[in-house]
C-alpha cells in the first residue's frame, strides 16, 4: 500500500492540535480544511484575559497593603524613594525626619539656625559624593545627631533606638563612621588657613552652644519656687540665649584669645542671672554645681565681664523683667 492509500484510506481519527492545526496522529496529514483558530485564543479574548490579570494584580496589592507590615514595608520604600534627588533637594522628606524626632522628644533644640546648618552641611556632602537612598538617610541622621549631641540631654543609644523605629536600620557603629566622612570632606574644604575673624566666629559659636547646654543641665526643681510653671522657665532660657549673642558682639576678639571657653562661660551665665530682677535664682552656687568651676572662678569671669560690659545691675534685658 503506498503513502497515498493509507492517507486515503486513514480515518483521522486520532488527531492532535498542533500550533493551530489539527494534524492526524496516524498518517501525519495536516487537515487544513479543519483549523482549529477558533479554539485558540483571539485579540478579543487576550484583551480581556489581559484586563482580568491586572484586576487581579490590583486587587491582591490593596490587600497586601492592607496587612500593616506589608503597608509600612511599602510606604518606607516609597519614601526612601523621595529621599534624594540631586544636589538641589526640596528637602522636604529631610525636614519631615526632625519634626518626627521631635515627636519623640529628640532634637527638640533645632532650631531654623541649626536646621539650615543641618541642610548645609547635608548638600556639602551630597555634592561630593553622591550616594545611595540607604547611605545618604544615614549620613543625614548622622549630621542631625553632631548638630544637636552638643546641646541635648539624650543618650546616643536613645537616638539611635527611636531612628530604628522610625525605619532607618543604624546602629552606634554605622553612625560613627558616617559622623568621620562628614568630618573628613568638610575638613577638605577647611584648608585654607582661618582668618581671625573666624577663629573669633568659631570661639564664639562654641561659647553659644556651651551656654544653651548648661542651661538645659539645670534642674528645674532647684529654681523652680521662682517661676510659676517650667514654660515660663524655657521661655526665660531663650530670652537668656539671645542676651548672649548680643553681649557676644560686644566682646572684642583680644578678650577672647587664648580663653578657656567652659570658664568663661560659667561666668557668663552668673553675668546674665545678675542682670535679671530676681537674682537669686542664678547664684555662684547653682552655677558651680552645673559647671563644675568653682565660685572662685565663675566670679573672676564675671568681673572680667563686668569691665567689658558694664555692671549687669544696670542692663534692662528684653522681657526678662518680667520674672
Amino acid at each position: 500500500m503506498t503513502g497515498l492509500d493509507e492517507i486515503s484510506e486513514c480515518a483521522h481519527e486520532n488527531v492532535k492540535e498542533e500550533g493551530g492545526y489539527i494534524v492526524c496522529q496516524d498518517c501525519g496529514i495536516v487537515l487544513k480544511d479543519d483549523m482549529a483558530f477558533e479554539k485558540t485564543t483571539t485579540i478579543s479574548e487576550y484583551s480581556d484575559s489581559q484586563r482580568d490579570y491586572e484586576r487581579k494584580i490590583k486587587i491582591r496589592d490593596s490587600r497586601a497593603k492592607q496587612d500593616p507590615k506589608v503597608k509600612e514595608q511599602y510606604e518606607k520604600i516609597q519614601t526612601l524613594e523621595k529621599w534624594f534627588r540631586d544636589s538641589k533637594s526640596t528637602f522636604t522628606e529631610q525636614k519631615r525626619l526632625i519634626e518626627l524626632l521631635k515627636s519623640y522628644e529628640i532634637g527638640l533644640n533645632i532650631d531654623q539656625v541649626k536646621y539650615q546648618s543641618i541642610k548645609d552641611r547635608y548638600l556639602l556632602y551630597n555634592k561630593k559624593h553622591r550616594q545611595t537612598y540607604q547611605n545618604m538617610v544615614i549620613i543625614f541622621l548622622a549630621i542631625v545627631w553632631m548638630e544637636m549631641k552638643d546641646t541635648t540631654n539624650v543618650r546616643i543609644e536613645r537616638y539611635i533606638e527611636v531612628c530604628n523605629e522610625l525605619g532607618h536600620k543604624i546602629n552606634k557603629k554605622m553612625l560613627n563612621n558616617a559622623m568621620l566622612k562628614i568630618k573628613k570632606v568638610e575638613k577638605k574644604q577647611k584648608k585654607k588657613k582661618k582668618s581671625t575673624t573666624d577663629i573669633e566666629k568659631e570661639i564664639k559659636e562654641k561659647i553659644k552652644i556651651l551656654f544653651q547646654k548648661n542651661l538645659n543641665d539645670i534642674p528645674y526643681e532647684k529654681i523652680e519656687p521662682f517661676f510659676q510653671d517650667k514654660s515660663q522657665y524655657d521661655r526665660v532660657k531663650i530670652e537668656m540665649q539671645l542676651l548672649v549673642n548680643k553681649f557676644l558682639e560686644q566682646i572684642p576678639y583680644d578678650n577672647l584669645r587664648n580663653l578657656n571657653y567652659k570658664a568663661f562661660t560659667a561666668g557668663l551665665i552668673y553675668y546674665i542671672g545678675q542682670s535679671l530682677d530676681n537674682r537669686k535664682i542664678f547664684t555662684q552656687s547653682l552655677i558651680e554645681k552645673t559647671t563644675q568651676f568653682s565660685s572662685t572662678t565663675i566670679r573672676k569671669k564675671y568681673q572680667i565681664l563686668k569691665e567689658i560690659l558694664g555692671n549687669p545691675k544696670n542692663k534692662k534685658p528684653l522681657i526678662l523683667s518680667s520674672i
